[in-house]
């Protein structure tokens, strides 16, 4: 009964999610920027899984897509009919024939086992035959029970199918099942519908275990842990619950959050020790934050990488491939994609730069734009150490700016300009006395002769 071998996880999947309203599967709806069954897998991760098997069921093509994304040497298996947990499982045993080692039963769309859980019932497997996770619950609802003799799990019975005694009892069906693979699929065989839903049941093995004289244990967890997300309700809370985990654990992790029931992580997202966040800022996917930096009000990250020291902000929108060196500076409404910014570098008002590299110490005036898609390919703009590129300039791409170069306010670049120099490219200005008020009466004139008061 060692725990000391190869795991499998299994991870039920196939539920339609009718009560979501949607086309989308429901263990694919984001929670914190991700999907529900990359949540149920990451909680696996303690397990040192030699093998992921998915079962999925509708939408089973776009489940496979987002799995293999998260681990590419995730298997899925088809759950045709929806006949029960232990129905779903079953699924699962052509992809497992001849695997020598533990199995851990999840639900993809049960976002947050703990991995103290998962070590918990890794443990209590060194013991026990078969455990299962179980809950104690306030309110019990209609979790199937938990019928047990001291550390000995006997039985679980389902809602439906308990008297009136069993159902006052909380200690409920957290769901989750550890047990060795050859052992779980022979008990399985042996699991009958015949009950009040006409389902095959997967803790129904627990019974069969204890009528072989083998051993069942269960371990216990927080109700919350096995939350389940059957509707946009249930969503939207696991979405509140992710959320203020989220930013208590950065916080525990040193990062000041001034107004932290604004703030918004995604699953992946990573701050740095002493880094300042203001208020309303909102991390997408794939943002990494250094030490020390300070993500100003109104900000948007996403896909992007901020290094120590760096400002951003506010109303700042970093876009994937953003990479921000050591003390740059990206100010208001600046908006950066797929572009370095290298040490020391200041982006600060109203520019856009895409598709660039900006060398270090380089000032990038207010309203610059890099200019770098021609309808059908991207190109690069790059900027050397030390230039000073001036207000309104227009980079059209591709294109070089050299060290300490400089471009005028107002200019079109379309040539490359070497180091040290100055480019000037804008029509020279023309000043005509007394045109502007010439101008202005004889447009007065039109008007009033149109709204006829002439």
């Amino acid at each position: 009964m060692s725990a000391d071998k190869n795991t499998a996880l299994i991870i039920l999947a196939a539920g339609r999610g009718t009560r979501m309203n949607s086309e989308l599967p429901k263990v694919l709806h984001p929670l914190g920027g991700t999907p529900l069954v990359v949540h149920a897998m990451d909680s696996a991760a303690l397990a040192e899984p030699t093998r992921t098997i998915i079962v999925a069921g509708h939408g089973a093509d776009a489940v496979t897509k987002a799995v293999q994304e998260y681990d590419e040497t995730t298997e899925v298996v088809l759950q045709e009919e929806q006949l029960g947990t232990g129905h779903a499982v079953m699924q699962a045993r052509e992809a497992l024939a001849g695997f020598d080692g533990n199995v851990l039963v999840l639900f993809g769309d049960t976002p947050f086992i703990s991995k103290t859980t998962i070590e918990a019932l890794l443990e209590a497997r060194t013991h026990n035959d078969v455990v299962l996770l179980g809950m104690d619950c306030v309110d019990p609802k209609r979790y199937g029970r938990l019928i047990t003799d001291g550390d000995s799990l006997e039985r679980v019975v389902e809602y439906k199918d308990a008297a009136p005694f069993e159902r006052r009892i909380t200690l409920c069906n957290g769901g989750i099942v550890a047990a060795d693979a050859k052992l779980l699929f022979e008990l399985l065989d042996a699991v009958s519908n015949d009950n009040a839903s006409g389902e095959y049941y997967l803790p129904d093995v627990v019974q069969l275990a204890r009528q072989r004289g083998l051993n069942a244990g269960f371990v216990t967890c927080e109700e919350s842990e096995t939350q389940g997300i059957n509707t946009r309700a249930d969503l939207a809370i696991a979405e509140k619950l992710f959320q203020d985990m989220k930013r208590a654990e950065v916080m525990d992790n040193g990062v000041t959050l001034t107004a932290p029931e604004t703030v918004f992580f995604c699953y992946d997202t990573y701050i740095g020790g002493d880094t300042l966040i203001e208020p309303n800022v909102i991390f997408g996917p794939g943002v990494t934050v250094e030490n020390d930096a300070h993500i100003r009000a109104f900000s948007h990250l996403e896909g992007c990488h901020v290094s120590r020291g760096a400002q951003v902000g506010p109303y700042a929108r970093l876009r994937p491939g953003a990479e921000l060196a050591e003390f740059t500076r990206i100010g208001n409404f600046v908006e950066v994609k797929n572009a370095q910014i290298l040490e020391g570098a200041k982006v600060n008002h109203l520019s856009y730069i895409g598709d660039a590299e900006i060398g270090k110490g380089t000032n990038i005036g207010a309203g610059t734009i890099t200019c770098n898609y021609d309808g059908v390919m991207k190109h690069k703009t790059t900027i050397g150490e030390g230039a000073f590129i001036g207000s309104n300039t227009m980079l059209v791409a591709p294109v070089t700016i050299g060290d300490e170069a400089m471009t005028a306010s107002g200019s079109v670049i379309t040539s490359d300009v070497e180091a040290g120099a100055l480019a000037v490219a804008r029509a020279r200005q023309d000043v005509k006395p007394g045109l502007a008020r010439r101008l202005m009466d004889k447009l007065k004139a039109t008007k009033a002769k149109l709204d006829g008061k002439v």
